[in-house]
């Protein structure tokens, strides 16, 4: 799952309240109907893959209707670092420290053997650092930059998905939030429409996309130059057709786009505004003989958008009394950009991956962070070796680089929807994590971590800056 979150604190009644929903609802309905068998816990000979989880309740399809839940907490500080000056989107420079919180229902009807509806409630709060500002690669996954959205429970998704068998022969399936289905046709076409996050199924990667047990910075967690159609939020209105067989598949995409940078409000009009995104994949990866992913993204989007040169121009001519890369009547531009995405087993328990993203950086940074070029990798390992077989540890770096427009209109004091220290010396931000997720109890999760960020926001004067994290996270 992929949010972006952040809102005023809610009182700890509020929190309790709906906890206590989560679980009651979830003791009704395993104890009105029969269950599946658990297939959330392999037996001892079974191999542990890098996604798998516990869960407090057995995951259950009774009556074709699937009930799950998650809470997440994620806590992170950073001290005083070396900053000789900051602007309206600087990561502050004093030692602050902030919280984020999200819980999610997820529910899923399977209305026939082929069609199911899918419904997700969330509830977020809290605030990233420095209010979500000043780092292009953030590092909370669960933050966002407006507070003003407030604290009620809101829809995440609601989608209908069908499919198609092409084929006879059926292939096992793991049930969950995204697809409730226990088997599936090798070879099928799915055609899902509705409300969800792009990256629910695009640039998806099994060791790192997870902000709730793997690692939670935006540059790593996903590629920091796909600007992918989403509202503040994280979601989108749209439609997915993909092909899947034994040994490939294809999706394409048509998403709705908000109607500013970092909107919450879509414009419906796909002659103004719409993305359209393509991802193909091979079910394999670079080694022979060992479980890997190749995935090849592509992705244009269309909006309201406006040209760094064109911004730049302005200021330079006195229009202007800084660069404003929204100072422009309603025009639809163009945005485009590409990604690959690899992940390979190189043990049982040991599997790596990397990430390239880049687009065309002349167009403003309009949805998701302000990159413009990407490299990212990393190695996540598994507890089996020292004997916490649901534990998991990972490593990895991101280095996120701006267009030559994009960075000049940063230096003569523009500002875009997350970063601008009023100035920059530039130089390519440079991200560490690492994180411990360790299993507690059945589905009860704790994690410690830290990141490391060179150059933040692309300044050289800035920084290096340290954010510990402490995560908590429980599965339903």
């Amino acid at each position: 799952m992929n949010s972006y979150f952040q809102h005023d604190p809610a009182p700890a009644g509020t929190i309790r309240s709906l906890v206590l929903l989560l679980c009651f609802l979830l003791t009704a309905i395993s104890a009105a109907f029969p269950q599946i068998p658990d297939r959330t816990a392999p037996q001892a000979s079974e191999p542990v893959a890098a996604g798998e989880t516990q869960t407090v309740f057995h995951h259950l399809i009774a009556r074709r209707l699937w009930i799950s839940g998650q809470v997440n907490f994620i806590l992170q500080a950073h001290p005083d670092f070396s900053a000789p000056y900051s602007g309206p989107n600087s990561l502050r420079s004093n030692y602050e420290k902030a919280s984020s919180r999200v819980l999610t229902l997820y529910a899923g009807l399977q209305v026939s053997n082929s069609t199911e509806i899918l419904a997700d409630a969330e509830q977020a709060g809290g605030r990233g650092l420095s209010d979500a500002l000043g780092l292009a690669g953030f590092s909370n996954l669960d933050a966002v930059r407006n507070p003003s959205l407030g604290q009620d429970p809101y829809l995440a998704r609601l989608m209908v998905h069908h499919v198609f068998a092409l084929s006879k022969e059926r292939v096992e399936s793991e049930p969950g939030p995204f697809s409730t289905f226990t088997e599936l046709p090798a070879c099928r076409l799915d055609l899902r429409f509705g409300k969800f996050g792009t990256v629910d199924f695009f640039d998806v990667n099994s060791v790192g996309s997870d902000s709730h047990l793997q690692f939670m910075n935006w540059a790593v967690n996903q590629n920091g130059a796909y600007d992918f159609a989403a509202d503040t939020r994280g979601y989108t209105w749209g439609v997915i057709v993909e092909y899947q067989q034994r040994e490939w598949g294809f999706r394409f995409g048509e998403m709705l786009m908000p109607s500013v940078a970092n909107g919450m409000d879509e414009i419906w009009n796909l002659r103004q505004a719409r993305a359209e995104n393509y991802e193909l994949e091979f079910h394999r990866g670079p080694l022979p003989k060992r479980p890997g992913m190749i995935r090849l993204l592509g992705y244009t989007n269309h909006a309201n958008m406006g040209i760094y040169r064109e911004a730049i121009n302005r200021y330079l001519a006195g229009l202007d009394t800084k660069p404003d890369i929204t100072d422009h009547p309603f025009q639809t531009t163009r945005k485009y950009g590409l990604g690959i995405n690899l992940e390979q087993a190189l043990t049982r328990d040991l599997t790596s991956f990397g990430r390239f993203g880049w687009n065309n950086g002349k167009t403003e940074s309009y949805a998701f962070t302000e990159i413009d070029q990407t490299f990212a990798g990393g190695l996540a390992l598994n507890g089996r070796r020292w004997h916490r077989r649901y534990d998991r540890a990972g490593m990895a770096f991101a280095s996120n680089a701006l267009s030559g427009d994009h960075r000049r209109y940063l230096a003569l004091g523009g500002k875009g929807f997350i970063i601008g220290d009023g100035t920059l010396n530039y130089g390519r931000e440079k991200i560490v994590e690492t994180y411990y997720t360790a299993h507690l109890w059945k589905g009860f999760y704790g994690s410690t971590g830290v990141q490391y960020v060179t150059n933040p926001a692309y300044n050289r004067d800035r920084g290096p800056v340290v954010i510990p994290t402490l995560r908590f996270h429980v599965e339903l």
